[in-house]
């Protein structure tokens, strides 16, 4: 099976801040991303609210709900009181738990397993009562035992983060080194029984690579590069360009 292509609208919501006007419309784009065929929406709302609102998230889930309900709604965040008040509400059909520092620009590592997996294990029981799906941030460094940790706390997923590999874009040897570290990962991940999800920095270049490794992804959270490119093409047919990179046939 193809990877599914959830769009990640938090550089729309970005764009839409810098001015008080409703505009670009957060909910608008994510129709038009789900007409294209987008599998889903996924949002990473901050406790500053620099980018997505927290009053965007009602407006997404009664989006997906009333036109679209066979996409998923994909909520990532650190894993505090408010962000799981936030989940209740929004009743994700995914969440994935990410390690942010809330003055952190963008996500930029995955878990420490060993560390966190006494915080890990009691959280993702926390979000499972929820009725969600519970993805965790893992860095893709072929690290074994953090992969069966992501395991023995309860995940049903991981995601890769594939920073390092968007950012080798101009360094094709340095690229290959890090899309295999990041396979390896996905083996050992999907050998346990975890899906594989992928996201950071990926785009309609380095997209058929990954896939090819790792043909078994589950599914992949773009957001940057999907909306840069969105100024060129239409947020529509990069929805396309993108998916066909996924695999999909459009």
């Amino acid at each position: 099976m193809p990877a599914k292509l959830s769009v990640n609208l938090n550089a729309v919501a970005m764009l839409r801040n810098r001015r008080d006007l409703p505009w670009p419309s957060v909910e608008a784009l994510g129709r038009i991303a789900l007409q294209a065929g987008a599998s889903g929406l996924t949002v990473h709302p901050r406790p500053d609210q620099r980018h997505v609102r927290f009053s965007d998230l009602p407006v997404i889930r009664a989006l997906i709900d009333d036109e679209f309900p066979d996409a998923e709604f994909n909520i990532e965040g650190y894993p505090t009181n408010e962000f799981f008040d936030l989940c209740a509400g929004a009743q994700p059909e995914q969440v994935t738990l990410v390690p942010d520092d809330p003055a952190q620009a963008t996500s930029d590592h995955g878990w420490d397993f060993r560390k966190s997996r006494d915080f890990l294990a009691g959280e993702v029981a926390r979000y499972k009562k929820l009725g969600c799906r519970v993805s965790l941030f893992a860095d893709g460094d072929g690290d074994a035992e953090a992969v069966s940790i992501a395991k023995a706390v309860g995940a049903d997923r991981i995601e890769l983060y594939t920073g390092p590999y968007g950012g080798c874009y101009d360094a094709p040897e340095q690229a290959a080194a890090i899309l295999e570290a990041l396979g390896k990962t996905a083996d050992v991940a999907i050998a346990a029984g975890l899906d594989v999800n992928a996201g950071h920095d990926l785009t309609v270049a380095n997209l058929p690579p990954l896939l090819k490794r790792i043909p078994k992804l589950a599914e992949t959270s773009i957001g940057h590069a999907l909306t840069a490119d969105a100024l060129e093409f239409g947020m529509a047919e990069t929805v396309r360009r993108f998916r066909r990179a996924c695999g999909q046939s459009v």
